[in-house]
């Protein structure tokens, strides 16, 4: 039985790299975590569970979603969300001329429209608390490359519906959106597999000369969720080590 005191948040994409440190960082900070993935995983202590939850199916099945939506209040047991955390995220990559009309459905059902419906089905849990929603952006949303054009519209319109959700939500539920840039994480790693000079290219394109953490992000989310910094509200912040003010241009 979880202990009542506790704070709850729930993070979608737990299983994840960034997932994982979100779950860690909150659960040693002494939240009750539910995490869900699409994938098989575990979260021990602190009362916390794991529920398995196809995101694009929540996306697009009502069915489907209003099941799911029952498991997480069983999971919750009467107590308010303290935190949402939208993290997960489905990447696509192809240029213009390859993008299919299933590649932009699926998203679009879990980069954008699976987070609107989630935070809509714990609005009630949320305001009780007047609790936070964070978005896991991507700095796609303003910076990005070629075969990206899917997956970085989808991030520049959830940091946009992060804006309209503060707006429309006013002081009832605080809303705000981060950005990371390249993070190290198992992904990252295996795209740079066997192509160390290219890895090191990309640290050195940081003014830190370094790939984030996946514990800085959960760092800077559980941050933006406690107490001292209520006025932060649809916002979005750059995690990205400086890249962003960077202007790459011949010398």
């Amino acid at each position: 039985m979880p202990d009542k005191a506790q704070k709850v948040c729930v993070v979608t994409g737990a299983a994840g790299g960034i997932g994982t440190a979100l779950v860690q960082v909150f659960h040693d900070a002494s939240y009750r975590v539910i995490g869900i993935d699409r994938v098989e995983s575990a979260i021990a202590g602190n009362g916390s569970a794991y529920l398995k939850m196809d995101l694009a199916r929540y996306a697009a099945d009502e069915a489907y979603a209003t099941t799911q939506n029952a498991r997480i209040r069983e999971e919750l047991n009467g107590e308010p969300v303290a935190v949402l955390i939208h993290n997960a995220a489905a990447q696509i990559l192809g240029s213009t001329d390859e993008l299919t009309r299933a590649d932009w459905q699926a998203t679009l059902e879990v980069n954008l429209l699976a987070p609107f419906l989630l935070t809509q089905a714990l609005l009630p849990e949320l305001e009780r608390v007047q609790g936070s929603v964070i978005h896991i952006g991507s700095i796609h949303a303003r910076l990005t490359k070629s075969r990206f054009v899917a997956y970085a519209t989808s991030k520049a319109a959830l940091a946009g519906m992060g804006r309209a959700l503060a707006v429309d939500l006013g002081p009832r539920v605080r809303v705000n959106t981060i950005e990371p840039a390249a993070i190290e994480t198992a992904m990252l790693r295996e795209g740079f597999a066997g192509k160390p000079e290219l890895y090191a290219q990309l640290e050195g394109c940081h003014p830190q000369q370094r790939i984030g953490q996946p514990e800085e992000v959960a760092q800077l989310a559980l941050a933006i969720s406690n107490g001292a910094l209520q006025f932060l509200h649809g916002a979005t912040i750059n995690l990205d080590g400086g890249i962003s003010a960077c202007l790459h241009d011949p010398d």
